[in-house]
């Protein structure tokens, strides 16, 4: 199982949000760059890149820091995320190095955008299924859609997407812990990988997860926990990968 650390982008800054709440921010670095190098440093085997203002823009804002850490470390497999909407900012950023794109909103919006992109870029789409109480949330988690999250998960993988990031987002930057049970219950429901993100606190929290990877988690994403110290990145990358 990877352990993956999260950098949250803001203004250009690595930031990270409580609920997803723009006003409710921590800066932890202005040079997220830097960031980037201290995950790689560390061992991370992919990171995972926000664009926050892009997610509520609807279109890419940070592009350019998200370029450059991309190219300060080439042999780091990035995933990116936020405000891609078209296929024209997806083609920039695979041009740019980028391992994975994710979509979000877009994907619950428009599916048949999913199907269209997972065509044309075989092995690099992501979908983040970001869910309270089972119910998919969108626009930057301000509004709850009527969607079962396992039955969207079950069609994108039928459109051949590579992996689903699933997020609890009533307990995303809460430092209150995974929601082991609701992701283990939709990595058993769909055949892709799962990988886990909201509300990583400690070891135990990876502990786990590690316990139910067998059920098709293949990574989790980590972010304030190894910002604030409550979660040591190297001990727990090493514990995730014995999974």
């Amino acid at each position: 199982m990877l352990l993956i650390p999260a950098i949250d982008l803001k203004e250009g800054k690595c930031v990270r949000l409580r609920q997803g709440r723009m006003e409710d921010d921590t800066v932890f670095s202005d040079d997220t760059i830097a960031v980037a190098g201290r995950w790689a440093a560390a061992g991370a085997k992919r990171i995972h890149l926000v664009d926050l203002d892009g997610a509520f823009a609807g279109k890419p804002v940070n592009a350019d820091i998200i370029k450059a850490i991309v190219t300060a470390y080439p042999d780091m497999p990035v995933q990116i995320g936020g405000g891609i909407r078209d296929e024209e900012t997806i083609q920039g950023y695979l041009d740019a190095g980028v391992e994975y794109v994710i979509i979000g909103t877009k994907a619950v919006n428009e599916p048949h955008f999913v199907r269209d992109m997972a065509r044309e870029y075989p092995r690099r789409i992501i979908v983040g299924l970001d869910a309270k109480d089972g119910k998919v949330a969108i626009d930057g988690w301000s509004k709850l859609s009527k969607h079962d999250v396992i039955d969207l998960a079950q069609h994108f993988e039928a459109d051949g997407v590579e992996a689903i990031i699933y997020t609890d987002i009533s307990r995303d930057g809460m430092m209150q812990g995974v929601n082991v049970e609701a992701t283990a219950r939709l990595a058993r429901a769909i055949k892709i990988p799962v990988i886990a993100s909201g509300g990583i606190t400690n070891i135990d929290d990876i502990k786990g997860l590690g316990l139910v990877a067998h059920e098709g988690i293949m990574g989790a994403i980590t972010g304030r926990a190894i910002y604030e110290g409550t979660l040591d990145f190297i001990e727990a990358r090493i514990l995730a990968e014995s999974y």
